[in-house]
């Protein structure tokens, strides 16, 4: 070996090639001659769905609800006072009550949506009669939903209030007499109905403390009938 070879390593390269040339030509020639041959597959021999789903090991899976294991015969059940009906007398209505916080909700809320559809039904009718046939289909459409929009909320808004009032007064003289009667109907209406227009006047105050006695009385009597 040279000085170049041995500073460059090209004869050493060239041997370990050969030598490694010669191993694989050695390893060729003792490979296996066996040969590999599957089995055919039988279909009958294979497990389906249903026997994993069968196995005795799977946890049953009603023991994985929280209440599982609890006596349900020695559960304790809440009895909430509040679900109880008023049992005072005349106090059934349209709709089953607990007491005056359902009267003030249902009075309420079915008072302000009755007078916001007549409300809106009356603004379409005069939006429709103040704008002439001649009119533009836009400018006609304008007037109604200004007139909609001007009666609707505006009565809607006042008999809300009205019967809120009304409801708060009638819950309270029956809860100190003990009853629901028509005398405390007729008493709240004239009160709630004097109270909205206290700012206006006397005059004002009688006659919707007397428009408001009125209707109380109305609904009264369709209770009695109805209910």
């Amino acid at each position: 070996m040279s000085l170049w070879g041995t500073l460059t390593g090209k004869k050493a390269s060239s041997t370990s090639s050969a030598a490694s040339s010669s191993s694989s030509a050695s390893s060729q020639d003792t490979a296996p001659t066996t040969s590999f041959q599957s089995t055919p597959f039988d279909p009958t021999t294979a497990q389906d769905v249903s026997s994993f789903l069968g196995n005795t090991s799977l946890p049953d899976p009603s023991q994985l609800h929280p209440l599982a294991g609890l006596n349900q015969q020695t559960l304790d059940y809440l009895s909430l006072d509040e679900s109880a009906l008023s049992d005072l007398p005349g106090s059934r209505s349209a709709l089953p009550s607990r007491g005056w916080s359902d009267d003030l909700q249902y009075g309420t809320g079915v008072t302000y949506l009755s007078a916001l559809t007549l409300g809106g039904g009356y603004g379409m009718i005069e939006g429709l009669r103040r704008t002439p046939a001649s009119a533009p289909p836009k400018i006609r459409l304008n007037s109604v939903l200004n007139s909609i929009t001007r009666r609707g909320p505006f009565l809607g808004n006042s008999a809300g209030i009205i019967a809120m009032v009304y409801n708060g007064i009638n819950s309270t003289i029956g809860y100190y007499r003990g009853k629901h009667d028509s005398a405390n109907s007729v008493v709240a209406g004239a009160l709630s109905g004097m109270l909205f227009k206290s700012t206006r006047g006397l005059r004002p105050m009688m006659i919707s403390g007397g428009l408001v006695a009125g209707a109380a009385a109305v609904w009264t009597v369709m209770r009695k009938t109805l209910f």
